[in-house]
């Protein structure tokens, strides 16, 4: 790579980070000077942080992005489906109501619930028709999310998430073996490792500063591959063949990016019972 594309990246990811930090320092400062013990809990900042940046960055993210996923969520999404990492909610406006009987909203951030709540009703789903659960446990915690569920669901949404999960490999796995009915579908939206050895070098390098601000965000985390490779008990592809990934259209002279994107519909082997 270059000097003047490495440097175009530093300025770049060091915007972001400038960006975030000042857009969310209020609130952190206010929420330590109300409960000074905070400061010793750097997952509750961190939490308090992204609540308050994923307004612009979750915004702009799915204003960017809202023709891919209008060509794959609309379509694909059936039965309940199981948004993972739901942030403020914005799949919901993706979700064919006819088609969708139940918007599972996995979201660990407690602070992010209402801003679902309040999204999810103005395209349908309310939990007084029980059309929407929201569950505050983590993707990787399965027996949760089946008991809260009744079962298997038939689809599972993935928006910006797995990049930050621990242990992505094992949950990709347990999300697709035991939560991810037959026949199910599993579709995803991600940044994930470039395929170019200079920008992933620089997404490594850069990866460990941007978690620290961005909730364990990894910005060089083959989660295409992760997906595509899932196997069962057998060790043999958990997915159907014509299972796809794709990536963006790229802007032309836009392709030294850190946010590499890759999308994608997996179908699980097995026949779909929709209920």
């Amino acid at each position: 790579m270059k000097f003047d594309a490495a440097v175009r990246l530093a300025a770049d990811i060091l915007g972001q980070i400038r960006f975030a930090v000042l857009f969310s320092l209020p609130d952190v400062l206010r929420a330590i000077y109300a409960s000074p013990s905070l400061i010793f809990n750097p997952t509750a900042l961190s939490r308090i942080s992204m609540a308050k940046v994923w307004i612009p960055f979750g915004n702009g993210g799915d204003i960017n992005s809202r023709p891919d996923k209008e060509k794959l969520i609309t379509p694909h999404a059936t039965g309940v489906v199981l948004d993972i990492g739901a942030g403020h909610g914005y799949t919901a406006k993706y979700l064919d109501r006819a088609k969708v009987s139940k918007y599972v909203a996995l979201e660990p951030n407690t602070l992010m619930h209402e801003a679902i709540r309040e999204r999810a009703k103005e395209f349908g789903f309310t939990e007084a028709d029980d059309s929407l659960l929201i569950l505050s446990c983590g993707a990787e915690d399965t027996a949760s999310i089946l008991s809260s569920t009744d079962g298997q669901v038939q689809t599972i949404i993935s928006i910006l998430t797995l990049c930050s999960v621990p242990s992505p490999k094992q949950v990709i796995h347990s999300l697709a073996s035991d939560v991810l009915a037959p026949g199910g579908v599993l579709l995803f939206h991600e940044h994930v490792l470039h395929p170019r050895s200079d920008v992933a070098w620089w997404q490594s390098f850069w990866t460990p500063i941007w978690g620290k601000v961005f909730d364990g965000c990894c910005l060089n985390r083959p989660t295409h591959k992760l997906i595509e490779g899932a196997v069962d008990e057998n060790g043999e592809s958990i997915w159907k063949e014509g299972s796809i990934w794709a990536p963006f259209d790229l802007v032309e002279g836009n392709e030294e990016t850190l946010f590499w994107r890759r999308f994608g519909q997996f179908v699980k082997k097995g026949e779909l019972k929709l209920l």
